[in-house]
């Protein structure tokens, strides 16, 4: 390269043509980092690397081997800046990165706010980038870097749920006749699972797969069924004979060949609404089978229509002319029951009581989404765990993205939030809106108005993190620190401390509930905050725990809210709880050398 400048008068590469430029940069002696390192000098130099070829083919190979899961957002490659790509990639790391770390100062003292993702919500790099760095936190290999998965888990949540709502809101606008009854389903079993892998171009190519084996089977009874042409579905099957086949063919591989049926052990389980699970488990409730039926009849050609029916969603078959208004012109099926066919007086006979005409008529898409949505509602209200309440918020954001002026839905998301605490700002706006949409109202809105207030006042006041020293002496009788991992002598559970305090600071009445007064030591002992592995949270009394000589990991939903790593024998606190027990990190080492070492001689 000296030479060739040299021979063209000139003193170094800045004065070689474009031409011999490019085809030294493109020699095979450089690798990437060299011409990287040739394109930061100045301009010129940066411009002719950019269009080295080599470097190109280095940056997409490396954009590809570092983050493969990218490739699914490239339908071509031709026009790309590969160079771009990679440094907008490694941007949205760094700035994901950034956000992730800022959480848990930020935020460990309360639930994430409503405006806490404010600067989510402008982010100045692209959307799957983001996305995509935060899926390589969660997969991080190993028991270290918790309170970044923690957090990075509660991004990605409210990132991918407010695109699905998106979504679900561009679909409510659709015509009628757009709205497929399985990409209903599918978005509202993405809202409330934002972190599994649903999509409905693979739910619809397992549905896809069940068809072709009903195909399978009507062609060994009819092979010139109608609904064997390739344009199958489009044109609906005329004769209500030929349908008759097709249902008995679905009846056959659904019901006999791949064993569905309706789960009625564990009815009240919520994974029996979500489509996926419905299609990897083969079981679930009525609504969510029927919605499957229907699906794959349509396909075929066969026109049923689902019927919100009480206490057992139903679909009709239409033995008469056409849209008739006679309810005893359809055929009614029970998805849940094996297919089978039903008449109206059966009908009744399924529930157990009669009811009125107009059960039996058909309901529009957004009613099928309202009922499933209904169901998770109802399954979220009937127990009082982190796994219930959380089900519950998701189907109450579902249930007004459909209805957003229904007052009792309204009412009960701000009593929900001011139980759990959190998102007092967002339950003035709520209450608010209640206020405008019915003003009678206004003696509950009111009273959580008050107490609401009230909270952000206390939040106010609140000067900072209670840190409590071991060496106090009002703490001489704490045994037991942060991060070990102990079992509960009378109920035998695992769990793993996350705070304390040198005797019971909870209520009367909550002492007087949990029959504190009954221990030895009353309620005038440490008592401790732990995290039990069946996800549950409590409160115990030094009394009822010691050390676990088998410890494992315990699998709760906010460890990492609270711990950095596992070493395999205890929890290392994070930054912010260190913080506020400053002296435990020693005691928990010492505790573990002691207890552990011992064991093994």
């Amino acid at each position: 390269a000296k030479m060739a400048a040299e021979g063209a008068g000139g003193t170094g590469l800045t004065d070689l043509p474009g031409e011999l430029l490019e085809l030294i940069l493109c020699c095979d002696v450089l690798g990437a980092a060299d011409i990287g390192r040739v394109s930061c000098t100045c301009r010129r130099l940066r411009e002719a690397s950019q269009g080295c070829e080599i470097l190109m083919l280095l940056f997409l190979c490396a954009l590809w081997c570092r983050w493969p899961s990218l490739l699914k957002y490239y339908s071509h490659t031709d026009g790309v800046s590969w160079l771009e790509e990679y440094k907008a990639r490694h941007n949205a790391g760094l700035e994901a990165q950034r956000i992730v770390a800022s959480f848990s100062k930020r935020f460990f003292s309360e639930h994430v706010p409503c405006d806490g993702f404010s600067d989510i919500e402008t982010l100045g790099c692209p959307s799957h980038f983001f996305e995509d760095e935060l899926m390589c936190i969660l997969n991080m290999e190993g028991r270290k870097g918790l309170t970044w998965k923690y957090y990075a888990k509660k991004i990605l949540y409210f990132l991918r749920q407010q695109n699905i709502l998106k979504n679900l809101k561009e679909y409510l606008q659709r015509p009628a006749d757009r709205q497929s009854f399985l990409e209903g389903a599918v978005l509202i079993d993405q809202y409330c699972n934002p972190l599994s892998d649903i999509c409905l171009k693979s739910v619809q190519a397992q549905v896809d797969d069940i068809t072709d084996k009903v195909r399978k089977v009507l062609r060994t009874k009819n092979p010139r069924h109608p609904s064997l042409a390739s344009k199958a579905g489009e044109v609906p099957v005329p004769e209500v004979e030929l349908q008759r086949q097709v249902l008995d063919a679905m009846n056959c591989v659904l019901y006999e060949q791949l064993k569905y049926k309706g789960n009625e052990l564990d009815y009240y389980n919520s994974l029996n609404s979500y489509i996926h699970q419905v299609l990897i488990r083969r079981t679930g409730i009525p609504i969510s089978l029927s919605v499957l039926y229907l699906t794959i009849a349509r396909q075929l050609g066969v026109k049923l229509e689902p019927v919100n029916f009480p206490s057992h969603f139903l679909l009709r078959w239409c033995q008469g002319k056409e849209g008739s208004t006679d309810i005893f012109d359809y055929t009614y099926i029970d998805a849940f029951g094996k297919g089978k066919q039903l008449t109206v007086k059966e009908c009744e006979y399924l529930i157990g009581h009669h009811v009125t005409e107009e059960f039996y008529g058909v309901v529009t898409s957004k009613e099928v989404l309202q009922r499933m949505v209904g169901n998770l509602l109802n399954l979220g209200k009937r127990e009082s765990t982190d796994q219930s309440y959380q089900l519950l918020r998701d189907s109450l954001d579902l249930y007004l993205a459909m209805y957003p002026d229904n007052v009792q839905h309204l009412m009960l998301q701000a009593r929900l939030y001011f139980h759990l605490g959190i998102w007092p700002e967002k339950v003035l706006d709520i209450l608010q809106h209640i206020q405008a949409l019915d003003p009678s109202q206004h003696g509950a809105v009111g009273y959580l108005v008050q107490h609401t207030l009230e909270h952000i006042e206390r939040r106010k006041e609140e000067v900072g993190p209670e840190v409590k020293h071991r060496s106090d002496e009002k703490h001489k009788e704490v045994c037991f620190s942060i991060g070990l991992i102990m079992k509960h002598k009378r109920y035998g559970y695992n769990c793993v401390i996350y705070g304390w305090d040198p005797a019971c600071m909870m209520g009367h009445e909550w002492i007087r509930n949990m029959n504190v007064h009954s221990l030895p030591h009353g309620p005038h002992q440490p008592f401790y905050n732990v995290l039990v592995e069946d996800g549950s949270c409590r409160y115990a009394a030094q009394e009822n725990l010691e050390h676990n000589l088998e410890p494992r990991e315990i699998p709760h939903p906010d460890i990492g809210r609270y711990f950095s790593e596992f070493t395999g024998i205890h929890y290392l606190a994070n930054t912010e709880l260190e913080i506020r027990y400053p002296e435990d990190l020693e005691l928990t080492r010492a505790t573990v050398q002691k207890i552990y070492s011992s064991g093994k001689e």
